[in-house]
C-alpha cells in the first residue's frame, strides 16, 4: 500500500511537466482543472480498490498471471486479455510492483484519457454550454461511471487512453498523427474489433467531411488505415469469433448466445428478442432506477438520465443537415459510436457489464451531442446578423478539427 501512495505521489510529479509541454502548444489549456481532475480520478481508483476487496475482479487475475504465467515478457505477447499481461509484465516482475501499484498505474493511464477528451471537446466547440450553469464539457469529463471503470487494471483504462489519443490526432492531423497511430496501436492490442470500428469510422470520416485537409493526408491516413484494416481483418474475425465467409448470420447467432448466457448471470436481462431500437436503447441509457444493479448502478442510473436529457437535443429537424455537413471528427464519431454500439448491445444483456463497456463510446456520443449544440447557436447568431445562415462552427468547418 506504501509503494502505491508513493507512486501516487510520483505520477502526479510527472504529470505536471506533461501538462505544461501540452499548454506550450494549447495556451488555453486550465492546468488547474486538471490537476484536480488527476486526483478525483485517484478518488475513484481508490474507490474500486476498496470495492474490490469484497467481490471478483479482473485486475486480481490479470496481477496473478503477469507474476506467475510467464518466464519472459515477449511471451505474454499478444492481442486482447494476454495484451495487458504483457503491459503489466515488466512492472510486475523487472520493477516489483504490487497490485496496489499496477492499480495506481493504469488508473493514471485512464487519466490521460479524459485529459485528452477534454482538449478535444474544447478545442472543436465554438461556443459553452451550460447546464445550470455549470459548463457541460466540465460536467461531461467528471462523470463518475466513466471514471469508475478507467481507474484499475485492465482494458478499460488503456484503452480509454488508447481511443482518446486517436480522436486527439485526428482532432490536429498536422501535428497529431504519431498520437493517432499510438492509439490506433494500442485500441488493436486490447480490442481488435474495436480497432476495425474505428479504422471504418475513420475512413468514412476523411472520406465524407468537407474540412479543408491537404490531399495527400487525406491519401496518406485513408491508404494506412485502409491497409491495416484489409490485412487484420482475418485476424479480427477469429479474436471475435466470427466466420468472415458468413459474417452476419455468425454475428446473429454469437449474439444471441452470448446474450443469453449473460443474462443468467447477475443483474442480467435477456435482451436477445428485442428489436435493435430496444437493444439500443438498453445500452446507451440503461439501468434507469427500477432496474439498477446495486448502489453503482441508482449512480449511473443518474448518469444515464443525464445521457437522455443530452440525447434529446438530437430530436431537431436540423440534426440530419448538421450530420451530412459535419466534420471528418463527428463523421468517425458517429460511424464508431453507432458501430460499437450495435455490435456490443446485441452480445452484451448483463446490466453490470453493460454499465462498463459503454464507458469506451459514451464520449463520442457526447461529442456529436455538444457539436449539434454549437451548431444550433451558430445558426441562431448568423440568423439575427443576416437572413442567410453560413456554414458555423469549427466541429462543421473541419478547420479547427483537423488543422
Amino acid at each position: 500500500m506504501i509503494g502505491a501512495i508513493v507512486l501516487m505521489i510520483v505520477l502526479f510529479g510527472a504529470t505536471l511537466p506533461l501538462l505544461q509541454v501540452l499548454k506550450a502548444g494549447i495556451p488555453w489549456l486550465k492546468l488547474g482543472l486538471l490537476k484536480n481532475l488527476y486526483w478525483y480520478h485517484v478518488a475513484f481508483a481508490i474507490i474500486y480498490y476498496i470495492y474490490v476487496q469484497s467481490s471478483a475482479s479482473d485486475s486480481v487475475a490479470y496481477f496473478n498471471r503477469a507474476s506467475s504465467n510467464f518466464e519472459n515478457w515477449m511471451d505474454a505477447y499478444g492481442t486482447g486479455t494476454t495484451f495487458i499481461d504483457f503491459v503489466a509484465w515488466p512492472f510486475v516482475n523487472y520493477l516489483g510492483f504490487t497490485y496496489e501499484m499496477m492499480m495506481m498505474l493504469f488508473a493514471w493511464m485512464g487519466y490521460w484519457g479524459f485529459v485528452f477528451f477534454y482538449i478535444i471537446f474544447k478545442e472543436n466547440l465554438k461556443f459553452k454550454h451550460k447546464l445550470q450553469g455549470v459548463d457541460l464539457v466540465t460536467l461531461i469529463i467528471f462523470l463518475p461511471n466513466m471514471h469508475y471503470w478507467t481507474a484499475s487494471l485492465g482494458k478499460g483504462s488503456i484503452i480509454f487512453m488508447g481511443l482518446a489519443m486517436i480522436m486527439f490526432g485526428l482532432s490536429r492531423l498536422n501535428n497529431r498523427k504519431v498520437a493517432l497511430l499510438a492509439g490506433l496501436l494500442l485500441v488493436y492490442h486490447v480490442r481488435p474489433h474495436v480497432f476495425f470500428i474505428m479504422g471504418l469510422g475513420i475512413l468514412a470520416g476523411l472520406v465524407a467531411a468537407r474540412a479543408k485537409v491537404p490531399l495527400y493526408q487525406k491519401l496518406m491516413v485513408i491508404a494506412g488505415v485502409g491497409v491495416a484494416v484489409f490485412f487484420l481483418f482475418e485476424d479480427v474475425m477469429k479474436f471475435a469469433n466470427l466466420d468472415s465467409e458468413n459474417l452476419l448470420e455468425s454475428f446473429d447467432q454469437l449474439s444471441s448466445h452470448r446474450s443469453v448466457e449473460l443474462a443468467k448471470a447477475g443483474s442480467g436481462i435477456d435482451i436477445s428478442g428485442y428489436p435493435l431500437p430496444l437493444k439500443l436503447f438498453t445500452f446507451w441509457f440503461r439501468p434507469l432506477f427500477v432496474d439498477a444493479p446495486g448502489p453503482i448502478g441508482i449512480i449511473v442510473s443518474f448518469e444515464n438520465l443525464f445521457y437522455l436529457w443530452l440525447a434529446w437535443q438530437l430530436f431537431d429537424g436540423r440534426f440530419l443537415k448538421f450530420l451530412g455537413r459535419s466534420s471528418a471528427l463527428v463523421k468517425t464519431c458517429g460511424v464508431a459510436f453507432l458501430a460499437t454500439s450495435v455490435a456490443l448491445s446485441g452480445t452484451l444483456s448483463n446490466l453490470g457489464i453493460i454499465i462498463r463497456q459503454k464507458s469506451m463510446v459514451m464520449y463520442f456520443f457526447l461529442f456529436i451531442i455538444l457539436a449539434f449544440m454549437d451548431y444550433r447557436k451558430e445558426l441562431a447568431i448568423s440568423r439575427k446578423k443576416k437572413p442567410v445562415a453560413s456554414d458555423p462552427s469549427p466541429a462543421l468547418s473541419g478547420q479547427v478539427s483537423l488543422n
